[in-house]
């Protein structure tokens, strides 16, 4: 199979940039599968997508042979052995006995916003938020948050750029934070301190196929934590942004969501609180993207896909997919949510999803019950909100008032 290709649209472009949803939206309309030179074969189409999550053996996770990516850059049968050292972290007997932690965070950052006077929840509530859940997690000291949030800015300036001597050069910055750690986590067993998640990490075993059990390298569990660390820091703290703004342009919902925490346990899964947090996160998806590379010739989408070629699903415009939702921009907690990809879906569906639902739901119900009204700021003379730019959604600024 050969095809000529050509360039159907520019993902860094300004145009895109200045409003990605809109982008990803025009171009699964006009060109539900587009090349660029940049994301290779984006695809914007639900069943797309899903076609491509349901044939990993066509669409290959191993899209890089410079690094390893553990579990996410594997294939099976390397991956199914490293994913289930991942899922032992995120047993729902491991997240009910974190989920207070996780309130405290998010109780005691809402404690401190100002009242009646705006302020830009995204530079201090949503990176702050994602990193002391993350710290708490992997128990990680305080003094790695500014580092840590700094290391997450130089990442998306990289891969946008697709600068691969500074992806390279951020890569290893994180590598040093993290051995770091792992030295110190030695130290501390040597000593019979007690273990944390990092120390954990260092006597998890894995036996690959025709291999004898062994303990992961710590090439591995630096590359299994870098996953963990980009997911949870980038997509969650945008999440706070995008629930802010939300619950602001929305006073009527917001209201009928506060209302509802009277009703019940807002962590279940049928709750108003778990229906708005699938659903606005389906509207407003902060993780945009996933490659992917073809093992063989194929078809998708009415082109044709040589093998090698680089393909990258398109998570944010799948979600908002008409053939997939009826009224597929418009905000509706309770409908059927089944073809949601939000966490992805098959093998690779996201490993921290459970993580991300609680916090995010946890995050929700205190916004909610923390305060007593939420309102966008001011924007007589300025937006209250500025889009953020690949390779996240959301918002880099959203200037609200709490009350």
């Amino acid at each position: 199979m050969t095809e000529n290709v050509h360039n159907d649209w520019d993902l860094r472009s300004e145009e895109v940039q200045k409003d990605q949803v809109a982008a990803y939206d025009a171009m699964r309309r006009r060109c539900p599968v587009a090349h660029d030179e940049f994301m290779g074969y984006s695809v914007f189409k639900n069943a797309d997508v899903q076609h491509v999550l349901d044939h990993p053996e066509i669409y290959s996770n191993v899209v890089s042979t410079r690094h390893i990516a553990v579990p996410n850059g594997m294939d099976a049968p390397e991956h199914t052995t490293f994913r289930a050292v991942n899922d032992k972290y995120f047993t729902p007997e491991r997240l009910e006995k974190f989920a207070p932690v996780i309130r405290d965070a998010v109780k005691s950052l809402i404690a401190e916003l100002p009242r009646g006077e705006e302020v830009d929840v995204m530079q201090g509530f949503g990176q702050a938020y994602a990193m002391r859940v993350q710290n708490a997690f992997m128990g990680w000291p305080a003094c790695l948050e500014q580092p840590l949030t700094e290391w997450i800015e130089k990442n998306r300036v990289a891969t946008l750029r697709r600068d691969r001597e500074e992806i390279a050069k951020v890569a290893l910055e994180f590598d040093g934070y993290i051995r770091q750690l792992l030295d110190e986590r030695r130290e501390d067993a040597a000593a019979g301190n007690p273990k944390d998640v990092t120390a954990e990490l260092l006597t998890d075993t894995v036996q690959l196929p025709g291999e004898e059990p062994r303990t992961m390298t710590d090439e591995e569990i630096v590359s299994l934590i870098r996953n963990w660390t980009v997911g949870e820091l980038s997509t969650v703290s945008a999440t706070v942004g995008v629930f802010v703004n939300f619950l602001a342009r929305n006073r009527a919902e917001q209201d009928r969501l506060r209302a509802s925490l009277a009703d019940g346990n807002a962590l279940d899964d049928r709750s108003e609180i778990a229906l708005a947090v699938e659903e606005i996160m389906r509207l407003e998806d902060t993780l945009v993207t996933n490659r992917r590379i073809t093992t063989q010739d194929t078809e998708l989408g009415g082109r044709t896909l040589p093998a090698g070629s680089r393909v990258t699903i398109n998570w944010a415009s799948a979600n908002r997919d008409e053939d997939a939702f009826e009224d597929a921009l418009t905000y509706n907690p309770h409908r059927d949510q089944s073809r949601n990809l939000v966490y992805g879906d098959g093998i690779h569906v996201c490993p921290g999803a459970p993580l991300a639902r609680l916090e995010l739901r946890i995050l929700l119900e205190e916004l909610l019950r923390g305060t007593e009204s939420i309102e966008i700021a001011d924007e007589s003379e300025k937006p209250a909100t500025v889009n953020a730019v690949y390779p996240v959604s959301g918002y880099s600024v959203v200037r609200a008032i709490f009350n």
